[in-house]
């Protein structure tokens, strides 16, 4: 079976890092980014199986890569996971 490939794109470290350290327990490769021109071009490039998407990024926001990656033909098929710190009251 060949590697499975998720991509953590999130700003914080800390976050990526618990996830990629939980994500690597259960044998998937993980790739990072911090911004959503990282993430895309890694997206791109890479090809992950499935992507955990932060909500709030530095140069725009999660919401706006995906409906990027949806329009797409070559990446809509991706599985996308979106990931907040946000509580009801911020929503």
């Amino acid at each position: 079976m060949s590697e499975r490939t998720v991509l953590v794109v999130d700003d914080e470290f800390a976050i990526r890092d618990m996830l990629r350290m939980a994500l690597e327990i259960v044998d998937y490769r993980c790739l990072e980014a911090d911004n959503i021109q990282d993430a895309h071009a890694t997206i791109v490039d890479q090809r992950p199986d499935i992507v955990l998407l932060d909500w709030m990024l530095p140069g725009g926001s999660g919401i706006e890569l995906l409906r990027r990656l949806k329009r797409d033909e070559a990446t809509r098929e991706i599985p996308v996971i979106m990931l907040t710190a946000k509580t009801a009251e911020d929503n």
